[in-house]
């Protein structure tokens, strides 16, 4: 048997390909969707990969016993899950340039592969603009075309700009309750474990915790495995009173980590109950937990009911579990309030990192790459 590989825009160029070279009997021995590799994640492009054979046995077949011939080849693979996927894909494609076109008509082609990217990852719109111009206005006045690297350099500069002042990290040491809020679902007693587990296995802390979670057994119990592996007391508070005794309990540990319920705070009447609950007038830091996997709307309706707490920072928690983290970006500089951690997996305590611009920025040029 003789064989080849093709590799074409679309499935249809590829089969055109094949059927020039080897007609109606070649047989179709592979066929999937590559990539480019890019420029960190961006400026991708996709295409086809396909391997055809043709053997000289078949030309001697009639048509109805020709069983991998190209044409019942193409009416399969039509049918198949991946092509219909590469049809959606196809769509998506199709609709993003026509609205890229129609948004970012005022920029040279130059630039459409980045901003287009800021937006596949959700960026806000106001944002990428900016960025546009910015990056614009300096080909301008520079009269010469700017590459990916100097594209990516000017938008690393907006950013820095932008989130100047803004603080990033994680605890500082300086305050012995850790306040950890956020809604039900988004990790908050694994993500306490983790920066637990590093304070004291790495700074050599002795840790406490305290849960408020008393909705669910199953995070009690979820707690107290953790605070059994790193050998640290748990106190559990069902009301105001129950917290300040778990406090004078937990007197002599260097940091306490307060593990609140996760309920749905998109209700003002558990973000009361909550004030309630926890003395925030403690020397304390607060940070709000937030999934990258959630709706930015939804996200940005937890901030606002919060906003009668010291939020020091957000957490990001799920950054493993999509390839779209404009949202992080969006919320940062809406509020004005930088990250602390972001999570990537449920390993404990390996899988958290302690952000800082130049993580938060790479998360960002990952794009498809970071999946």
């Amino acid at each position: 048997m003789k064989m080849k590989k093709y590799t074409a825009a679309t499935m249809v160029e590829a089969m055109k390909q094949v059927r020039e070279d080897f007609g109606e009997d070649a047989v179709i021995l592979s066929s999937q969707v590559m990539k480019t590799k890019g420029f960190f994640g961006l400026f991708q492009k996709k295409f086809v990969e396909v391997v055809a054979g043709f053997d000289k046995q078949s030309e001697k077949r009639t048509p109805e016993s020709s069983a991998y011939s190209v044409a019942q080849t193409a009416a399969v693979v039509e049918t198949t899950a991946q092509l219909q996927k590469e049809i959606r894909e196809i769509k998506r494609l199709i609709n993003d340039m026509q609205n890229t076109n129609h948004t970012f008509e005022k920029y040279p082609n130059e630039l459409l592969p980045l901003l287009s990217s800021l937006r596949s990852q959700g960026l806000a719109q106001e944002y990428i603009s900016q960025i546009g111009d910015t990056i614009f206005q300096r080909m301008k006045q520079d009269k010469e075309d700017f590459d990916e690297t100097a594209q990516v350099a000017l938008m690393k500069e907006w950013f820095v700009n932008k989130l100047h002042g803004v603080p990033m990290g994680g605890i500082s040491y300086q305050k012995k309750y850790i306040n950890v809020l956020g809604p039900t679902g988004v990790g908050k007693t694994t993500t306490i474990a983790k920066i637990a587990a590093r304070a004291l296995l790495e700074e050599k802390k002795k840790i406490g915790f305290i849960t408020t979670d008393t909705y669910r057994i199953a995070a009690i119990e979820q707690l107290r495995t953790y605070a059994n592996l790193l050998q640290a007391p748990v106190e559990i508070a069902y009301n105001a009173t129950d917290f300040r005794a778990a406090i004078e309990k937990l007197a002599d540990r260097d940091l306490i980590f307060i593990d609140t319920a996760g309920r749905n705070y998109k209700e003002a009447k558990f973000v009361d109950d909550l004030k309630k609950l926890v003395d925030f007038s403690l020397d304390m830091e607060t940070f709000l937990v937030l999934s990258t996997t959630s709706k930015e709307q939804d996200m940005d309706i937890i901030v606002q009911r919060f906003q009668k707490f010291p939020i020091e920072k957000f957490i990001f928690t799920k950054t493993d579990e999509t390839n779209s983290v404009g949202a992080m970006i969006n919320l940062m500089l809406k509020y004005n309030i930088g990250t602390a951690y972001y999570t990537d997996g449920q390993e404990v305590p390996e899988d958290i990192a302690e952000a800082d611009f130049e993580k938060v920025f790479s998360l960002l040029l990952a794009g498809d790459s970071h999946a």
